[in-house]
């Protein structure tokens, strides 16, 4: 089988190489890695955008796998955010996805954003895979917009597509927030966080998503389906910093400073949204994606959470 794929030097796109790489696929990189012009399994793009060539018909791939995307910028100075996001994640994705069709591949899968749900849940109250909701967000409904549009080609052209919604993903390498929480806890600073344990979110683990993506290249179920993906384990913050704690082999230094204060003192200096991340819920339910493919999370969350220290 050959399979084409977008992002692969990215966090997820790397961790995915390997994978099909140790399951004998043959891969076709995309991308805009100028080291690679050369290679037979490379396809050279300047981006990925509403206009970008892909030239898939003279590689034959059975099934994409697209990671690339634009994701949010810390600072970002844009005067259109939105389309910025629509241009990379909407109008390109959907440029790609109809070239794919074009060239004969048969199974797009997609990897898109549990910001398509939206941004938080009520405790006990998770995200399903069938829920109806417009995201205001610019990167969730840039994802959105991508996903209705996959589906109308889809339906014209008979290609499979196959949607996977993660949340937070994690692993080693993983940067942003969570990356500085992990430096945090690896050296032992105490966090005030020792209160925020009446909240529960879905993350998961990196090999544990690439593990649902290589499922889902082959298993004739996923066809025209859309999953949610996580550990299959939610924690609340402070059971998570707990767990991180005890994954690098460090002391839990947890101050319990009441959750309200934090939210107000955030409020103050800007942060809200942020805190807001921290001390609510995220929940998603992956039930429906484990019966349909009879798929199970390879990895435990403790052990992936060991993994961010010690791979």
């Amino acid at each position: 089988m050959k399979i084409a794929l977008t992002g692969s030097t990215g966090f997820i796109g790397k961790e995915l190489v390997t994978a099909l790489g140790n399951k004998a696929q043959k891969i076709i990189q995309i991308g805009r890695n100028t080291s690679e012009v050369n290679s037979v399994d490379y396809i050279y793009v300047k981006g990925l955008n509403s206009t970008t060539q892909f030239n898939l018909s003279t590689h034959k791939c059975d099934v994409l796998v697209h990671c690339a995307a634009r994701v949010h910028i810390m600072h970002d100075n844009s005067s259109a955010p939105l389309e910025d996001f629509r241009e990379v994640n909407t109008y390109g994705t959907l440029n790609l996805a109809q070239q794919a069709a074009d060239a004969g591949v048969k199974r797009f899968i997609f990897i898109s954003s549990i910001k398509v749900n939206g941004e938080s849940t009520e405790l006990g109250l998770p995200f399903k895979s069938d829920d109806n909701f417009v995201p205001t967000d610019h990167y969730g409904l840039s994802k959105y917009e991508a996903e209705v549009g996959l589906r109308e080609i889809s339906a014209k052209t008979g290609m499979e597509v196959v949607i996977i919604r993660p949340p937070l993903v994690y692993g080693q390498g993983v940067k942003a927030n969570f990356a500085s929480i992990v430096k945090w806890v690896n050296k032992g600073i105490p966090l005030p966080l020792g209160s925020v344990n009446a909240n529960k979110r879905s993350l998961v683990y990196l090999d544990n998503l690439v593990d649902l993506i290589v499922t889902c290249i082959d298993h004739p179920n996923a066809a025209n389906q859309t999953f949610l993906v996580s550990d299959d384990h939610d924690v609340s913050t402070t059971e998570l910093l707990r767990e991180m704690a005890r994954g690098g082999g460090r002391p839990s230094r947890l101050i319990p400073v009441p959750v309200g204060a934090m939210q107000f003192a955030a409020n103050l200096v800007g942060k809200g949204a942020v805190a807001a991340r921290l001390f609510g819920s995220l929940q998603v339910d992956i039930e429906y994606t484990k019966k349909v493919l009879n798929w199970t999370p390879p990895v435990s969350f403790s052990e992936g959470i060991r993994r961010c220290f010690y791979k």
